[in-house]
């Protein structure tokens, strides 16, 4: 066959020059670049996804549950008991991770003719996402501590008047949690420049010091969390994630999925899951232990730390970023080179992974004290 490359293909024009989202997977001792959940599901947990995905398996001759009613029902009860705020199953929206929840969102309230706004850096996916439904994308600013400048975000969104604000709290890659007024005055902000929807993505709430947004939902149609079982239900390999908002919302997202989008093995999962969210909870709060051990041992050693509310610490700063990436390797600890200049993320492991990335770190700073 002859070499034909992307490029040499009929891919629409705003894919171009772009690249597929993902972190390296290398062959090391200890890997803390994709915030992962380190800890394994427990036997009890295990031994009870197996006894539904049984079940399951019986019925695999018929389609699944396409509203996935029982799932989205035990979302419902489990963000109205962690967060405070009466969710009911109308509210709640479940897909493919919280990725296709996004893609879902893009598809109807996005689209060609239509932008959306992020506040950069912030999740790059988002950004991707947009191309790949047509949708314009604005980088909004950051200040200098990688917080909203809530009087720039809104020039920003005054200017551009965009379809869809993308709003990351905890954010991905710093950390930093954006507060309640800030989430507030960009919703006033985005409905005053035109009627948009405001997507607050909640992938890492569960690690937060603070309390969930959820209660803002009340009186504001227009606003969308989005949450996700990868991180603090320690079930990246799960691939679920939801969605809470108006009843009208999850109706709305319902034009664009697919036919049966959730099967009914990835159903009966992430049921079993949520039968045992007290012990996963357990670990979320040993991680959180271990994030701010991070960053404190971190700042002792002469790092500069983002403050963080994520199962991650953002650390530096780094004339060469990369290069410090590579010798951190160099000592089998794999972090994150987010591409965010003079800075590296590392994601909080187990207390013995921990222990081997300081250890690497207190080594090379002594080394390039010498």
């Amino acid at each position: 066959m002859s070499d034909v490359r992307i490029d040499d293909l009929p891919v629409r024009d705003e894919l171009r020059g772009t690249s597929p989202y993902g972190a390296p997977q290398l062959d090391v001792p200890v890997r803390l670049n994709t915030n992962e959940n380190p800890y394994p599901l427990p036997e009890p947990l295990v031994e009870r996804i197996a006894e539904r995905v049984r079940e399951a398996a019986r019925h695999l001759n018929r389609y699944p549950d396409r509203d996935a009613v029982e799932l989205r029902a035990r979302l419902a009860e489990y963000l109205t008991r962690t967060s405070g705020h009466a969710v009911g199953l109308g509210n709640v929206w479940a897909a493919n991770g919280s990725n296709e929840v996004i893609q879902q969102l893009l598809q109807t309230f996005g689209g060609p003719g239509r932008t959306a706004i992020g506040f950069e850096p912030s999740y790059s996916m988002h950004a991707l996402i947009a191309r790949g439904t047509g949708t314009g994308w604005i980088s909004g600013p950051r200040g200098e501590d990688f917080t909203i400048d809530l009087a720039a975000a809104r020039e920003a969104i005054a200017e551009h008047r965009p379809d869809v604000v993308f709003v990351t709290t905890p954010n991905n890659p710093t950390g930093t949690a954006v507060p309640p007024e800030t989430v507030t005055a960009l919703y006033e902000a985005a409905q005053a420049a035109k009627p948009s929807m405001v997507i607050v993505d909640e992938a890492y709430i569960e690690f937060s010091h603070g309390a969930s947004l959820l209660p803002l939902l009340e009186g504001r149609p227009h606003l969308v969390v989005s949450r996700t079982m990868s991180k603090a239900f320690g079930a990246a390999g799960l691939r679920l994630g939801y969605l809470a908002a108006h009843p009208a919302v999850v109706d709305a997202v319902q034009l664009v999925r697919l036919p049966y989008h959730l099967s009914a093995v990835t159903q009966a999962t992430a049921l079993a899951a949520l039968e045992h969210t007290d012990t996963l909870l357990g670990y979320v709060e040993q991680l959180k232990t271990e994030r701010d051990r991070l960053v404190t041992e971190l700042r002792a050693i002469g790092y500069e730390v983002t403050a963080s509310d994520a199962n991650f610490v953002q650390f530096g700063r780094f004339a060469d970023a990369h290069a410090v990436w590579q010798q951190i390797l160099d000592r089998g600890v794999l972090v994150r080179d987010n591409g965010v200049p003079g800075w590296l993320r590392v994601t909080a492991g187990t207390p013995q992974e921990n222990d081997a990335f300081l250890d690497a770190v207190r080594e090379l700073k002594k080394e390039q004290s010498a």
